[in-house]
């Protein structure tokens, strides 16, 4: 999954997002409130992590802009503030759950996962490519069934093809999927991942085409 955290505390964001990276997850981390919110309007995410007081914009009119515009990411929102104004309050801008902090990392990843399911009951949680199914819940690309062994950067690299499907994506964007935005890879560094990628695909008529100096755009045989 591609999970963004939105908190200004350096070292509780990059405690969160070493852990989920850890699991596999492709994570970006923004510090800013204005910045989190210009991002989230561009970007696409699977979930999002959402601490209530930040410099430039807060939480809460983050979760507004992003509900305003139609946009059902589940939320999770981190707070140091307890009151039950203050949950309510998040809970009715939209937020999908909250955890007030301090907290345990095992109780936000659990949080994380039961947010998860629940989202996978609204959007499909399969996608058919010709041969080939991707479970979006196991993160896995099956064939009749049964799992294909496919590394979890090449995994990322596929869900972002997936997510626009039929389009072009520029190889920035497929960097940014894979190692969060602003890691300090360059864009060439995607290119292995999609050529084993391909390699792998290609059997089951799914291919990944270049654009020469654009980027990838994901096809599948007979459609």
């Amino acid at each position: 999954m591609r999970i963004v955290i939105i908190e200004d505390n350096v070292g509780l964001a990059q405690g969160i997002a070493s852990r989920l990276s850890g699991r596999g997850h492709s994570v970006d981390v923004l510090h800013d409130g204005s910045e989190a919110h210009q991002f989230l309007a561009q970007e696409s995410a699977d979930l999002v992590v959402l601490d209530l007081n930040l410099p430039g914009m807060d939480g809460l009119e983050i979760l507004r802009a992003l509900r305003s515009r139609v946009d059902n990411t589940p939320v999770i929102l981190l707070t140091a503030r307890s009151e039950t104004k203050e949950r309510v309050a998040g809970l009715d801008a939209g937020a999908d759950d909250y955890l007030v902090k301090p907290f345990e990392m095992d109780e936000l990843e659990a949080r994380l996962r039961a947010m998860s399911r629940r989202r996978d009951l609204v959007y499909s949680a399969q996608d058919t490519l010709g041969q080939l199914v991707f479970d979006r819940a196991s993160r896995q690309v099956l064939y009749q069934g049964k799992a294909i062994d496919i590394p979890r950067k090449e995994i990322a690299t596929l869900e972002c093809l997936l997510e626009r499907s039929g389009r072009i994506v520029p190889k920035a964007v497929l960097t940014s999927h894979v190692y969060g935005t602003g890691a300090d890879v360059d864009d060439t560094a995607i290119e292995p991942h999609v050529s084993r990628l391909r390699r792998r695909l290609e059997k089951y008529d799914v291919r990944i085409k270049t654009a020469r100096g654009l980027g990838y755009m994901l096809e599948v045989e007979g459609t």
